[in-house]
């Protein structure tokens, strides 16, 4: 049997799979996608002569280290197991380091019918169901350690979030986890936020399946509808998604005006809500900028995450703007502004749903809902 461990950077061998390569039973081959080197690690050797020789591949901080792709990874691992038994081990679709989940995610498609082991990693949102644990000894951790130490200098000095190396980023136990194609995919768009790669799959964020997402939307609709009954103008849903509050909306009897700048979300948006939600393309910038479509009230529910300028709410053409966000990103964000602003003032404030622990991804892993509020905001005319 040949362990094949493809990784992002040759460091990563040490920091999430250091049980793997000091297996001396079994031949290892390291896979580096970043610079398409293959290290081959003879069974039989000591731990400490299998880190020297992966030591002489560790690289400088490279911003632009990438996954090759499917393609170029499949062609290192056929290199390493033309012929015979061999197991592929590589990082989590979820790990927070998108540069490890995308080179992850590739590799388990590039491994042919070959069994795949992914490492949990770094994963600070989510807590894993593992299939397989591998705690160190301390000679172990005491060797991983040195390698740091020796090797990975600079990576404990730069201000990379994708390759720093802190105390959370160093696994004393090594936990490992099988996924379905299916299983990876939807991992790796959970973690994806705005970025593009959350359009993936539908409904990466399950809100279809989730008894919180359900709550939450539900008593949206209500809060709305209880200061603005349908029927009383049409209402602008910014950053519509796929259309899980939309479509409540319209069965509730509003007319919506529903904007999503992703076209795949877009696209789905309208299959979930036919032709009872107008679907536009703009996102909150632009409607801002030209203020082109008007509301009895816009909707920014759960979507002022991202940095936006909080001023484009002035240029808004509504004098009504229903706002949800969990209570820290409200106190850290919204709060201050409203203390500062001229131009609009608090109307109301409620609990929409409580905090909640929620199993995702058909239950390999779960993680900290940390609850909603709304705040209904009216214009001052100042």
């Amino acid at each position: 049997m040949i362990d094949i461990v493809a990784i992002l950077r040759a460091e990563d061998a040490a920091l999430d799979f250091l049980s793997v390569i000091g297996g001396r039973e079994n031949e290892v081959h390291v896979l580096c996608g970043d610079t398409g080197e293959r290290l081959v690690l003879p069974a039989g050797r000591p731990l400490a002569e299998r880190l020297d020789a992966l030591a002489r591949l560790v690289g400088p901080v490279d911003e632009h280290a990438a996954s090759p792709g499917p393609a170029a990874l499949a062609a290192l691992v056929e290199a390493s197991a033309p012929a015979g038994p061999a197991r592929l081990w590589t990082h989590s679709p979820a790990d927070t380091r998108r540069s490890r989940g995308r080179l992850g995610r590739d590799a388990a498609d590039a491994a042919g019918e070959r069994a795949v082991l992914h490492a949990v990693g770094h994963s600070p949102y989510l807590q894993f169901i593992s299939d397989l644990d591998r705690p160190l000894d301390r000679t172990e951790v005491a060797a991983k350690l040195d390698f740091v130490n020796r090797h990975c200098g600079h990576l404990l000095r730069t201000a990379s979030e994708e390759h720093v190396v802190r105390t959370g980023r160093v696994h004393a136990t090594e936990r490992f986890f099988a996924a379905g194609p299916d299983e990876r995919d939807r991992l790796f768009a959970l973690l994806a936020s705005l970025d593009e790669d959350a359009a993936t799959v539908p409904d990466p964020w399950e809100f279809a399946t989730s008894g919180y997402e359900a709550e939450r939307l539900d008593t949206t609709v209500a809060w709305i509808a209880g200061h603005l009954p349908p029927g009383g103008g049409p209402l602008v849903e910014v950053g519509a998604c796929e259309g899980a509050l939309t479509t409540r909306l319209v069965d509730k009897g509003f007319t919506v005006h529903a904007t999503e700048p992703n076209r795949a979300f877009r696209d789905r948006l309208a299959g979930h809500a036919g032709a009872a939600a107008h679907i536009h393309a703009e996102s909150l910038e632009e409607l801002a900028a030209r203020r082109e479509l008007p509301g009895a009230a816009y909707l920014l529910i759960e979507m002022l995450y991202y940095g936006q300028d909080l001023d484009l709410l002035d240029r808004l053409p509504a004098d009504l703007v229903f706002v949800a966000l969990e209570p820290e990103t409200l106190a850290a964000r919204l709060t201050p502004w409203l203390a500062h602003t001229r131009h609009w003032e608090k109307a109301d404030e409620t609990p929409l749903v409580a905090p909640a622990l929620e199993s995702v991804c058909g239950g390999r892993a779960y993680l900290s809902k940390r609850g909603s509020i709304g705040v209904l905001l009216r214009r001052t005319g100042a």
